[in-house]
């Protein structure tokens, strides 16, 4: 029924019989991501996993499934997906004491829904030649008129974007949110467009200055042939808020509803929290890992080092819908 490391099914599950030696993942994260990670576990373990790789639709594919659906734990990125998933009813709570012991209190759900696996930074991306880095210090900044014309940015609707705001409306309060994000949208170079990687292509370009982004997308672009010229054009800078840390946002696991093989997801969700697991996943897509006494790879460390913002991710979930409609009432992609 389950594709092994393929794409999504085709069909609904008739039914979802538990077995002893398998987990079945549905997953917003590439195969190739996962594929180490689902090795390091069988061969630990002996149970088999079955990943089906989605590339939207996972809530509304778990609640038309309902009690039959033979998924057992879902992978995505973004706490906006994770709270999703958890307000729709096809998550359930978990707890352990090695999740509790290498998850972060910021980087899990208060009532245990989702468990935080790798994180990663959402800074600048700044221009060797004309930029200096020193000039960039806070978000806040970014709504400073000495950036006017010389910021790329993606779509303000985006997940990473309205995270961003989110943040910014905890920090701040929606009145000065929507005031920065009027700041920011009169510092644009061009209407926003594209993904991360696009931004830096356009600073290599010379049509900005500056651009938001994840930090991974570093790693990706210098993986890539093509690319690693956008990527050696730019420098990685880490603001912070003006009274907090770095904002990030997380990878995450959570187990379903219905989790047919619940024992085995278990087993699972713990492995993935382990330091062994911590590392392999973090390296696989140049993230940072959570655990305690963990590490990120050394071409992730050399971009240099930040302190994370500490609110719980699923308090910035909470003003998702806040931050689209600020986003909205600014106009901020037009």
């Amino acid at each position: 029924m389950f594709a092994r490391m393929t794409t999504a099914l085709t069909a609904l599950a008739v039914a979802a019989p538990a077995s002893a030696d398998e987990v079945n993942l549905y997953s917003y994260r590439q195969p190739e991501l996962i594929a180490p990670l689902t090795d390091a576990f069988t061969e630990e373990t002996g149970i088999e996993v079955n990943v089906s790789f989605l590339d939207k639709g996972m809530v509304e594919r778990l609640k038309a499934e309902g009690a039959r659906s033979p998924a057992d734990l879902i992978f995505t990125v973004d706490i906006s997906r994770l709270a999703s998933a958890v307000e729709a009813g096809v998550t359930q709570p978990v707890e352990s004491d090695a999740l509790r012991e290498n998850v972060p209190a910021q980087y899990h759900d208060p009532d245990g829904h989702w468990w935080g696996l790798t994180t990663r930074a959402r800074i600048v991306y700044a221009s060797k030649d004309r930029v200096d880095p020193s000039e960039i210090t806070t978000y806040e900044d970014l709504a400073d008129p000495k950036w006017e014309g010389r910021i790329c940015t993606r779509s303000g609707t985006h997940v990473y974007t309205l995270a961003l705001v989110a943040a910014m409306i905890h920090h701040h309060g929606e009145e000065e949110a929507k005031a920065w994000l009027e700041g920011v949208k009169s510092n644009l170079a061009r209407k926003p467009q594209g993904n991360d990687r696009a931004q830096v292509k356009a600073i290599w370009a010379g049509e900005c200055d500056i651009s938001l982004g994840n930090t991974y997308y570093m790693g990706k672009m210098l993986e890539d042939e093509e690319q690693q010229e956008w990527a050696n054009a730019v420098d990685i800078v880490f603001p912070t808020f003006e009274n907090g840390g770095t904002h990030v946002n997380i990878s995450g696991v959570a187990m379903t509803a219905s989790a047919p093989n619940k024992e085995n997801a278990m087993k699972m969700m713990e492995f993935l929290v382990s330091p062994e697991a911590q590392e392999i996943y973090a390296a696989a897509n140049y993230e940072y890992p959570i655990a305690p006494g963990t590490e990120a790879i050394d071409l992730v460390q050399s971009w240099g080092d930040y302190t994370a913002d500490d609110v719980n991710l699923m308090t910035l979930a909470s003003y998702r819908a806040d931050a689209l409609r600020l986003v909205e009432e600014v106009d901020f992609d037009g």
